[in-house]
């Protein structure tokens, strides 16, 4: 989600800050291939299982822990990257008793394993580090650890990392390509703070040191940046859903001093859940259980813990996206980032130039929470009203292999792409069957541009490549244009790719009717050019009359 303050800024005319990847970056280097790209070292294995052990010491803003990762082999190999960015530190890693030898690169870290790597084995290897992780000096859009303090005085801490990469904090495979099966996370924190996590809480062990800690399991698979640790002196609600799956438990951990004001803001989430179990399909992650955690950034998307910091208001911290008042008839945060556990946390990309597979549903999903509980014509007002956002500054795509993402349009121009796919498809109930078509097909899966683009045009019956080509990977805005002859209308598609032809429902002297421009003119069976035509704003195109 951190893009979206770039969006904000841009809306409210004020500057924006720098974000974790969101520079049009055009140089790239030995790093970015060793975060971004399927390495040798990491094509042959997989994850299966995450034990992740964390010591957070607040006073001096130091961790220290382990990672037990366990792989299955796919092909022999004997070297194994492992990725922990500096400062952290890892210390030693160790296989069946014995410790191993490790070539650093930067923040690549290469484990040479002396077992033989036998195809079908699942082995482990335990991962030992400590440091001072990187700070976040303006969460979420700058990653890392936030050390802060509530207004009690308390430490309030938490992580971020979207894009800059877990690694940040704890060392894993840090590639989106493949996610972990489940796993466990134990968290060690002073006593008088709790920590809550991902999935549900097991174990609460107390030491004799003056500290506790927190034992989390993830049943399902999870993407690395979905992890999360968050602590403070928290106080829990909870209420049981009654979903399409059955009875889902929907947990809540805010700040003592805000329990009165969550208990009333948070009637958002089922409202959320229901509209969007009724669009996309049933919540993916039953096991693992729904969970709001107050956190002391704006939010983000953590699997089945959701971080909310929106200040207890309706809209964006208080403001309108859309600029049409829609948007403050729900709470920004909840409603973004919950729609995230299906378009990001069940769906996830396997690289993050394709990162608009998460941001664009997610931002449309505002759109369909809208629809689902003040209208068609609510939401629609809001998804068009988002558009005072769109840059067009470079494509939503960005570089493959790199760990680069595209430009933040893929918020709001994606969203409007769908909006308009959904106009194309001209059947609201095929187009709700697409959305959690997607969501069953690809449940729990890592995908990429290509599939998600493939799976909606097989299923609608239209031939939408070259509407993808115009909106994801191109940053020009389709013009529609008119022109008059002697006796008649011409129309025709202009600032477009090669091939463009996409459907258009006009309305001509008060009638609804399809045309069909390409980059050659076609004759419109009309003489005055400027009465009689009106094109719905669901399209985003430009227009121009020629006389």
């Amino acid at each position: 989600m951190r893009i979206l303050y770039i969006i904000l800024c841009v809306a409210l005319g004020t500057n924006a800050v720098s974000a974790q990847l969101l520079q049009n970056k055009k140089q790239f280097t030995r790093q970015d291939s060793l975060r971004g790209s399927i390495t040798p070292e990491r094509a042959w294995w997989e994850i299966t299982y995450y034990d992740l052990d964390v010591k957070v010491q607040p006073d001096d803003k130091f961790i220290s822990g382990s990672n037990t990762i366990h792989y299955r082999v796919l092909e022999p190999y004997q070297t194994l990257q492992v990725d922990l960015q500096e400062p952290l530190e890892i210390l030693k890693a160790v296989q069946n008793g014995r410790e191993l030898e490790i070539e650093h690169d930067g923040n690549a870290h290469f484990v040479k394993l002396e077992d033989e790597q036998n195809v079908g084995d699942i082995n482990k290897v335990e991962i030992v580090y400590e440091g001072k992780p990187r700070e976040a000096r303006n969460a979420p859009w700058d990653g890392g650890f936030s050390w802060k303090k509530d207004d009690q005085g308390n430490h309030f801490i938490a992580t971020s990392n979207q894009g800059l990469g877990a690694s940040v904090w704890w060392p894993n495979k840090d590639h989106m390509y493949q996610e972990v099966d489940s796993m466990s996370i134990s968290v060690n924190v002073p006593s008088e703070l709790m920590n809550v996590g991902n999935g549900r809480l097991k174990g609460v062990e107390l030491k004799n040191d003056g500290t506790t800690t927190y034992h989390w399991k993830v049943e399902n698979p999870i993407n690395n940046y979905g992890v999360n640790i968050n602590v403070g002196n928290y106080v829990n609600f909870s209420e049981t859903y009654d979903g399409e799956k059955g009875e889902l438990f929907m947990d809540y951990y805010v700040l003592e001093e805000n329990l009165k004001k969550a208990k009333e803001q948070f009637k958002d989430a089922p409202k959320m859940m229901e509209a969007f179990e009724h669009w996309f399909g049933p919540y993916p992650f039953y096991e693992d259980s729904f969970k709001l955690v107050e956190v002391p950034y704006l939010g983000m998307e953590h699997q089945s813990s959701v971080t909310y910091g929106n200040q207890y208001v309706n809209g964006y911290l208080g403001n309108d996206l859309s600029g049409t008042g829609w948007g403050l008839k729900f709470d920004f945060i909840i409603i973004h980032e919950s729609g995230h556990e299906w378009f990001a946390n069940n769906i996830t990309y396997k690289d993050i130039a394709d990162m608009w597979i998460h941001e664009s549903f997610t931002a449309y999903s505002e759109n369909l929470f809208l629809d689902y509980h003040y209208g068609k014509e609510a939401a629609a007002e809001y998804v068009i009203g988002t558009r005072r956002g769109i840059r067009n500054d470079r494509p939503i795509i960005g570089q493959y292999d790199v760990n680069h993402e595209g430009s933040g349009d893929m918020y709001y121009k994606g969203a409007n792409m769908l909006h308009m796919i959904r106009q194309l498809i001209n059947d609201d109930e095929k187009w709700r069957q697409i959305l959690r078509g997607l969501n069953k097909e690809f449940y729990h899966q890592t995908v990429t541009t290509e599939q998600i683009e493939n799976y909606i045009a097989a299923q609608s019956g239209i031939d939408l490549s070259k509407v993808f080509d115009q909106y994801l990977r191109d940053v020009r805005i389709p013009v529609l244009e008119f022109k008059k002859t002697n006796d008649h209308i011409e129309y025709r598609w202009t600032d477009v790719v090669n091939g463009f032809a996409m459907p258009v429902e006009i309305e001509l002297d008060g009638k609804l009717s399809w045309i069909t421009p390409t980059e050659e003119y076609q004759k419109l069976d009309l003489t005055d050019l400027t009465s009689g035509i009106k094109i719905d704003n669901d399209y985003y195109i430009e227009v121009a009359f020629l006389k």
